[in-house]
C-alpha cells in the first residue's frame, strides 16, 4: 500500500503537532487529580479514517514522539499505540463502522487499552509499576474526560485528513459526473 507524499507530510504533521499540545498544554490541565491524553484518540481516528496501515504508521510515529519528548523507555509507547493503530485499523477494513458514536466508544477502550498496555510493557521490561486503587481510579477518570474528547479528536483529524479520504463525498460526486454519469439537470 503506497501512500501519497502530501498524505504522509500531513500525517508527520498532525503527529507531531498533536503531541506537542499534548505534552505542552493537556497534560497540565487536572481534571478529578489526572489529566487527558489526546495521543490514542489522534491514532484511532487516524486508523477509523484510513485503514489499519496508515493507522499503525501514525501510532509508530506518535508513540516515539512521545517516549522522546517524555524521556520515557525508548519504543514502549510505540509498540502499543501501534498496535491499537493497526487492531483499529483492521477493525474499520472488516466492519466499516458507520455509527457516529464510533470514535467515542473506541477511544475509550484506545485509552484504555493504552495506559494498561503502557503499564504492562514496562512491568515485563523491568521497571517499577506502582500499582493500586488510585491508578484504577486515574485509569477510568482519563477514559471518561478522553470520552469527552473523542469526538471533537475525531472531527479535527477528519477535517486536516479530508482531501485523501476514501470515502469523501466531493471525490465522489466529481467522479460520477467524470465518467459519464447523468447530470441531475439533464433528467427529465
Amino acid at each position: 500500500m503506497k501512500l501519497p507524499a502530501m498524505l504522509l507530510v500531513r500525517l508527520g504533521l498532525l503527529a507531531l503537532l498533536s503531541v506537542i499540545i499534548e505534552t505542552a498544554a493537556i497534560s497540565e490541565i487536572s481534571v478529578f487529580g489526572t489529566s487527558a491524553d489526546i495521543t490514542p484518540l489522534v491514532v484511532v481516528a487516524v486508523a477509523l479514517l484510513l485503514g489499519a496501515v496508515p493507522g499503525a504508521l501514525m501510532g509508530f510515529v506518535m508513540g516515539l514522539l512521545v517516549d522522546t519528548m517524555l524521556l520515557q523507555t525508548m519504543g514502549v509507547s510505540a509498540l502499543v499505540l501501534t498496535a491499537i493503530g493497526y487492531t483499529v485499523g483492521r477493525y474499520r477494513e472488516v466492519r466499516d463502522p458507520a455509527n457516529t458514536l464510533t470514535p467515542v466508544v473506541i477511544g475509550v477502550i484506545a485509552t484504555a487499552a493504552s495506559t494498561l498496555g503502557f503499564g504492562l510493557v514496562e512491568f515485563l521490561l523491568g521497571v517499577d509499576v506502582p500499582f493500586n486503587l488510585l491508578l484504577v481510579r486515574d485509569v477510568f477518570i482519563m477514559m471518561v474526560v478522553n470520552g469527552v474528547l473523542a469526538l471533537p479528536v475525531f472531527i479535527i483529524v477528519r477535517w486536516v485528513l479530508a482531501p485523501y479520504l476514501p470515502d469523501d463525498p466531493r471525490r465522489r460526486r466529481r467522479r460520477a459526473y467524470t465518467t459519464g454519469g447523468l447530470s441531475p439537470l439533464s433528467r427529465s
